[in-house]
């Protein structure tokens, strides 16, 4: 039977939810009014004088077409994250799931990149594809490709992308490995018996229990590709070459830290805000649907 906490006083509930209550006023209402309040005013880059305008940030932004394009970037880079981040992760537990011989060492090794903060993660490939001493780009020129980053926008995305799943692989294997672990091992020995081979078991028992890991961590996916990969984006190509790799939340540090735009810096962030809540608005309405819990 479930069992209710009782407090010896009505103060203390209060007490206790203080804490988190006070660190979500301050780090996430708080800035989340300042923004929407900055959104429709023009202040000049000292802050000594304001002036009340409306939509017209929002306006001159959808006007914009280096904003326009950040926006294209942003689907690509996002979409390229969540599923390949999702499905290397998947291959990955579901090959840490059968080894036996060392699984602790195996399992170790994949969880440690998630302690690689991103903007080391940036430098780090930054070394490593390097167009004068990288080792992986001397690599690639033994293989006849060309790989220069720093002037060629495809390849500087795909880097990007690259750096970003790879900071991410081992939260996603975690979980899939958690999941996979927690799924009875009888129901996966029953269809064995019954002839189901290694594929055919995987796509009708395993994959349909692991659903609601998937859509979990679907939506953190989109999330972290929208806001945790400003500091892989800004050690590895600070948004270049030619803003091919300026996604909306590198676009908002540009125009209100680097350019002063503190109207237009804040109008984008309510829309990056907008288009976020709006995604994961979507996948419950939608996506949860397929969900077998």
């Amino acid at each position: 039977m479930p069992t209710r906490a009782v407090f010896p006083d009505k103060l203390t509930p209060y007490l206790l939810l203080a804490p988190q209550l006070a660190v979500t006023l301050v780090f996430f209402i708080w800035p989340a009014f300042q923004a929407l309040r900055q959104s429709v005013l023009v202040e000049d880059a000292f802050g000594l004088a304001t002036r009340f305008v409306w939509f017209e940030n929002f306006e001159r932004l959808l006007r914009n077409p280096n904003y326009l394009h950040s926006f294209e970037v942003t689907a690509v880079f996002s979409l390229a994250v969540a599923c390949f981040g999702l499905a290397l992760s998947l291959l990955l537990a579901a090959m840490a799931d059968h080894v036996i011989r060392g699984a602790g060492l195996y399992k170790t090794l994949l969880i440690w990149p998630y302690a690689v903060a991103p903007a080391v993660c940036g430098a780090l490939y930054g070394f490593l594809f390097d167009p004068t001493v990288g080792e992986v780009t001397h690599a690639l020129r033994w293989f006849g490709v060309t790989w220069n980053y720093i002037q060629n926008g495809e390849q500087a995305l795909l880097l990007v992308i690259v750096a970003a799943c790879w900071n991410q692989i081992s939260y996603n294997f975690v979980f899939f490995l958690a999941g996979m672990q927690s799924i009875p091992k009888s129901l996966i020995e029953a269809a064995a018996i019954d002839g189901a081979g290694p594929a055919r078991r995987f796509w009708t028992i395993v994959f349909p229990l692991l659903s609601p890991t998937t859509f979990f961590l679907l939506v953190v996916n989109i999330v972290y590709a929208f806001f945790d990969t400003f500091g892989i984006i800004h050690a590895l190509t600070a948004g270049g070459p030619g803003k091919s790799t300026e996604t909306l939340i590198y676009k908002v540090y540009v125009d209100g830290v680097v350019n002063l735009d503190l109207g237009g810096s804040a109008a984008e962030s309510v829309i990056l805000m907008i288009v976020v809540i709006a995604l994961t608005a979507i996948q419950f309405r939608y996506v949860e649907r397929r969900v077998q819990y």
